[in-house]
This record gives C-alpha cells, sequence and structure tokens, in this order.
C-alpha cells in the first residue's frame, strides 16, 4: 500500500507500520521530513508542527524523522534546579544528556553521591544518555614540556590545588567520572567527555582519544548563559537571544544549578525555551544519535559487547581465561 503515496504520504505509512510493531506511538503532525539546511537569518516558524510521540519509540526512528535536531546538554552544578528541570523534560518528552562531575550540591553529599543517585537512575529509565564531565570538575589550565598538562580541580578534596597530570592521570579522572554515572544509573554512559568550562587543548584532546573518550563542546548559540550574572543578562534576554539564534544541528548547554547566579535560569527560561524551539519546528535527540559522534559511539558499544561475549565464553580478556 505505501508505494502508491506521495513521499510524505509514503514516510507517514512507514511511521504507522513502526508504530503497529513498536508500541501506541501518536503522531501529532506530519511533513517534517525534508532536510532543512542551516540559515544566517533567524528561523521562521514551521508551517507545520514537527512530529511528536507518546509512549517508547526506539532511537533509530526518532532520529529518523527529526529534521531540524537539536542537543540539549547539562552539566552538573548545585543541583537545586535538577527537579524541576527534570519534570519539564518528561513533561515536554525531551531527551538529554547530562556531563557529570561530583560537585558540591545544596543538599546531599555531591552531584554523585548517594542522595542522588535515585535522581540518576529515574533519569536513565527516561531515556536520557549520560557522560563524564571529570570527577572532580577538573580544570585544563595549561600544557605542560613532555606531555603534561597544569591542571586544577574546583571540586573534591584537590580542589583549587594545581597538580602537574600526564595523559594517563587524565584519563583516569574521566574513566571515574564515567564509572560512578555506570554504577548509579546501571546503564553505560557514552564514549564522550565535557572538559569544565570546555577548556582545552590539542594535547589534550589527544590523550583523551588514547583512552577512548571524543570531547564534546558546544555551538556558540548553545550556550544558553546561565551562568552569566542575572544583573547583567535578564532571564528575558537569554531566552529571546536564544530563540533568535539556536540553529538545526547545534548543541545547547546549561547547568543543573549555578552558585553564583541570584536569579536561575531554569524555571523561567527552560520550559518557554523549549516549546519556542518546537514552534519553530526542531525536535531533542541525545549526542548519540549526534553525527558527529555516532560512529564513536557504536564502536564503544560494539568494543563492550565484544568484551562481555570473551568474559562469558572465558576467551583472553575474560575472567575464566587463564594466560
Amino acid at each position: 500500500m505505501c508505494q502508491r503515496l506521495s513521499l510524505g504520504s509514503h514516510w507517514l505509512c512507514l511511521v504507522l507500520g513502526l508504530w503497529m510493531v513498536a508500541g501506541p506511538v501518536q503522531v501529532q503532525a506530519s511533513n517534517a521530513f525534508a532536510p532543512v539546511a542551516p540559515s544566517l537569518a533567524p528561523a521562521a516558524p514551521a508551517a507545520h508542527s514537527s512530529t511528536h510521540f507518546s509512549g517508547d519509540v526506539p532511537n533509530a526512528l526518532a532520529t529518523a524523522i527529526c529534521a531540524r535536531p537539536l542537543y540539549l546538554t547539562f552539566d552538573t552544578g548545585h543541583m537545586g534546579v535538577a527537579d524541576l528541570i527534570a519534570d519539564v523534560l518528561r513533561r515536554h518528552q525531551v531527551k538529554a544528556t547530562f556531563f557529570a562531575a561530583h560537585e558540591p550540591t545544596q543538599v546531599g553529599d555531591g552531584s554523585l553521591g548517594e542522595h542522588w543517585a535515585p535522581w540518576w537512575r529515574a533519569r536513565a529509565a527516561e531515556g536520557h544518555a549520560f557522560a563524564s564531565h571529570t570527577y572532580d570538575h577538573v580544570y585544563w589550565k595549561a600544557d605542560l614540556p613532555g606531555g603534561r598538562f597544569r591542571v586544577r580541580a574546583s571540586a573534591g578534596p584537590e580542589k583549587n590545588k594545581t597538580r602537574h597530570w600526564d595523559g594517563g592521570q587524565y584519563c583516569q579522572e574521566i574513566t571515574r567520572a564515567r564509572d560512578r554515572l555506570q554504577a548509579v544509573t546501571g546503564k553505560a554512559p557514552l564514549p564522550l567527555f565535557r572538559a569544565p568550562g570546555g577548556k582545552t587543548s590539542p594535547a589534550l584532546l589527544s590523550a583523551a582519544r588514547e583512552c577512548g573518550f571524543a570531547h564534546v563542546g558546544w555551538a556558540p548559540a548553545g550556550f544558553l548563559g546561565d551562568e552569566l550574572s542575572s544583573q547583567t543578562h535578564s532571564n528575558a534576554q537569554l531566552l529571546h537571544t536564544a530563540l533568535a539564534n539556536i540553529r538545526p544541528g547545534d548543541i545547547l548547554m546549561a547547568h543543573l544549578g549555578i552558585w553564583s547566579r541570584q536569579d536561575p535560569w531554569a524555571p523561567a527560561v527552560l520550559e518557554p525555551l523549549i516549546i519556542g524551539l518546537k514552534q519553530k519546528g526542531f525536535c531533542f535527540v541525545t549526542l548519540r544519535e549526534h553525527p558527529q559522534y555516532a560512529s564513536h559511539v557504536r564502536q564503544a558499544a560494539q568494543g563492550r559487547a565484544s568484551t562481555a561475549l570473551a568474559r562469558a565464553s572465558g576467551a583472553p580478556g575474560g575472567p575464566a581465561w587463564k594466560p
């Protein structure tokens, strides 16, 4: 039957067919399938509303029909707005990618502590993605001779102390956060990381790649401004700027709480921002589907599967194998 339909209807027929197999999916509108090139002018509202779903939808299906994707990401912070952010994302069926470090929090024993473990498990159950932000929120400060780096943590027992690390030590720091995320979510984090402040060097990125991690920054328009002073950057200004400048394919970045901002960003901006972007025809997917990282993510998943199989069969690399 689908072969006799027009291209737009043909897509709709395919989506409905997948719905019959995968579960209830409510298609509120279609005609969002033609690729849209980024424009230097503010994006005009879409002629038709974008496609929305309820229920569990496979990631591949969601990506296939997302013609104007955005990648919403959150770094950890004091977690004071974490519940509000989770509620907004859930109500608007938006999937995000969370970059986590073990930072001090307004309540509890740190953002990756036991107090917040149920929060992370709930986000995993909702289908969000996770990646490392370094465990002690360690800033790169400078490259040093001999392949070493000057770094400074803003959390943990080494807070505000300058240290000189080699690439292996930096990799251990990325891995600590990844391993803790896996422990609290029960879900394998993405093989990605975000350096605190986005501060890196080519040598640092090369060291991270050696241990399997690709770095993720953000688009210029994707810097949502929640860490700027509310005295000079009001929430209304930040919302207006974001809606005017964000383009398809942008990675957006905000935090789960900023200590220094007096007028919190998330309660005032996050929901109207999501609503406004959806009205412009944008849709949200995790970094698992980002074209720059998707191949790397798949390769890492295949590597984990091969390692698990080797361990189960007693092959080299598994605990039952004896050299």
